[in-house]
């Protein structure tokens, strides 16, 4: 029997804020409480999905984009769109980056904070109180090394930060039910919560250090492009020895191997067509980030499968498909 195809599984979750059970490290999503002045600072595929979830759930959104134009569709959904990243921090309670690699990150962080503000950060801690400013929600991957950059300069302008990556695509985006993979001081995540619960159907707490967020999200994003791939290299071996390659998805369902992942992007790949949930591109930087992370560590870690996995999504990049959708990576087999 053939699945339909209207399955979202970048992020599985379909049960939106009703998790019944709660691991250690893990919150499951709330949509309670007022809504907080929330800055989203990137408006791209990802970003504007973010945008009008928080409107939705309440909260009052400033966003900014370096491009102004991807940024004013959203003043017709109720936010607030502004020219400048500095603009968009004006009262915000929250800032959310939502941007493509770690020199936007810390060009956007540069632009929206100064030393002013470091200082007015140190006087409120020898006063014992709490600093005016924003938490920081970094929730861009950026990989391990241009994360630690952040952090380095976030101290240094006194910005409070956080990181919550999004595990999850378009749709989970604009849906509210993406996953958080957050990490940082635990004040400071409770401070964002009601976030993190409006963007995300549960939480999961990698630890309290900026950086275990996103070690977390590489390991993640390691399974997507691990799954999309051999999906797609099943599909075109199924076609290669003469069978329809819907047989292979027909084969695995509903058994131990089945993942209604490859239902979704299988579908895709059997049509030939890759509307953008998650771009190709983008998770051909994330394997970059992976790779460079894994030899980082120093710890024996085999990257064979990821050199492999960079090969193949760089084929289907270099075949014209990298701003199409990840199971575009089928092209890498079928040319």
């Amino acid at each position: 029997m053939r699945r339909p195809n209207t399955i979202d599984t970048t992020n599985t979750n379909t049960n939106t804020n009703t998790n019944t059970t709660t691991r250690p490290g893990e919150t499951p999503g709330r949509r309670r409480g007022a809504g907080m002045k929330v800055a989203v600072l990137g408006t791209g595929i990802m970003g504007q999905g973010v945008v009008r979830t928080l409107l939705r759930e309440g909260h009052d959104v400033t966003a900014w984009n370096r491009t102004r134009d991807k940024a004013e569709p959203l003043a017709g959904v109720g936010a607030t769109v502004v020219d400048t990243a500095r603009e968009a921090l004006d009262g915000a309670e929250v800032v959310v980056t939502v941007l493509f690699d770690g020199e936007a990150v810390l060009s956007v962080l540069r632009e929206a904070t100064s030393t002013a503000d470091a200082t007015a950060a140190s006087d409120a801690t020898a006063a014992g109180t709490e600093a005016d400013g924003p938490v920081w929600v970094q929730a861009s991957t950026i990989g391990a090394a241009d994360t630690a950059r952040v952090v380095d300069l976030a101290a240094e302008r006194g910005v409070p930060l956080v990181e919550a990556m999004m595990l999850g695509t378009k749709k989970p985006a604009e849906t509210g039910t993406l996953v958080m993979l957050a990490a940082g001081a635990p004040d400071l995540l409770a401070r964002v919560q009601p976030v993190l619960d409006a963007m995300g159907a549960k939480t999961i707490t990698a630890g309290d250090s900026v950086g275990q967020g996103t070690a977390l999200k590489l390991a993640a994003n390691a399974w997507i492009a691990s799954v999309t791939a051999a999906a797609a290299q099943s599909l075109a071996l199924t076609r290669t020895l003469g069978l329809d390659p819907q047989l292979f998805l027909d084969a695995i369902e509903g058994g131990q191997a089945d993942t209604p992942y490859a239902h979704l992007k299988g579908a895709s790949m059997i049509a030939g067509e890759y509307p953008v949930q998650f771009a190709l591109d983008g998770l051909r930087k994330d394997v970059s980030l992976m790779r460079e992370a894994a030899t980082a560590a120093d710890a024996g870690f085999d990257t064979s499968l990821l050199e492999a996995l960079a090969g193949l999504y760089g084929t289907a990049s270099d075949r014209g498909h990298g701003g199409d959708d990840i199971a575009a990576v089928h092209t890498a087999f079928t040319g």
